[in-house]
């Protein structure tokens, strides 16, 4: 055999080692994700099964995947209390009103900041002090009692309006657009308004898809500014009803007492229904919003 014909031998045997090697790392790669990811499912997993497991199954104390039998016991009881049903409507309200003005107010500052007008720079600084530096908890009650928010459903939507960290992707994103798409519009006789609203946001659809699943999920997971400046318990929303289930050491405080009379449910059962309860919907949202989510974070993160 020639040399050349050697070298190709062993070129081709340093390849095909090479290949085996990537196949093992992939190979090895692959399981240690696939643990990360069971590790991460199989609590939520057991989380749901607990909540449909029957109080009989239950009360035996074995660890299971599957329910050996069924039971929406839990969800029956947490679904016709009074309780839920006000906690329900308040996280409703708090989210349907503060998500489209939370996108609303950061994309029209955000757009505002991507031109340039006078005193760009000083507002950028002060956004970004935001995002560095606050008041504090004290400062911040006083400014809401101050207001007269207290228990009002506002005390929960407009300290959460605003944010730094949006403004400043969604300016990033708005940066990013052609700016002769704009000066066309102008010379057509647009306004600035306009401009926004029949060129920008259609352009944006992807980065404002991401920041309303961000604003849904921040309004819907309310929990500290509900327990600051809600007073009135029926104004309280899912997740403090929730924490109440939780840490309650008796079910019958936070559930009618009746209902628990005649359907007893174990407290622990009544626990994982109601984080089942308050986690769904944003489950069932995510699917919808994911295609976006990619798109506008990468198009947004682009430019500084």
């Amino acid at each position: 055999m020639t040399a050349s014909g050697n070298v190709k031998v062993q070129n081709k045997k340093s390849k095909m080692g090479m290949k085996a090697k990537e196949h093992i790392y992939q190979t090895i790669l692959g399981f240690f994700l696939l643990l990360i990811a069971l590790a991460m499912v199989v609590p939520f997993l057991y989380v749901i099964v607990i909540s449909f497991t029957d109080a009989s199954v239950y009360e035996s104390g074995k660890f299971m995947l599957w329910p050996e039998k069924w039971s929406t016991a839990a969800y029956e009881l947490i679904l016709s209390g009074s309780g839920f049903l006000n906690a329900l409507k308040s996280t409703l309200i708090i989210t349907f009103i503060g998500t489209p003005l939370s996108v609303a107010v950061n994309a029209g500052l955000a757009y505002m900041l991507s031109k340039p007008i006078p005193g760009k720079g000083f507002l950028n600084k002060y956004v970004m002090f935001t995002m560095l530096f606050s008041a504090g908890m004290v400062p911040n009650y006083m400014n809401i009692q101050s207001l007269g928010l207290i228990d009002n459903y506002f005390a929960c939507i407009l300290p959460s309006a605003c944010g730094a960290w949006s403004v400043m992707v969604m300016r990033s994103f708005f940066q990013s657009l052609p700016i002769e798409l704009e000066e066309a519009a102008e010379i057509d006789g647009c306004g600035k308004l306009r401009i926004f609203s029949i060129i920008v946001i259609p352009l944006s659809k992807a980065m404002l898809a991401t920041m309303t699943l961000f604003s849904f999920v921040g309004y819907w997971n309310t929990y500290f500014n509900a327990v600051m400046y809600m007073t009135s318990t029926a104004k309280s929303p899912l997740q403090v009803y929730v924490q109440k289930i939780v840490l309650s050491s008796n079910i019958s405080d936070v559930v009618d007492i009746q209902n628990m009379i005649t359907n007893p449910v174990p407290q622990e059962v009544m626990r994982m229904a109601a984080v089942v309860v308050v986690v769904l919907p944003i489950l069932i949202i995510y699917p919808f919003m994911q295609k976006y989510f990619k798109t506008g974070m990468m198009v947004g993160a682009v430019k500084g």
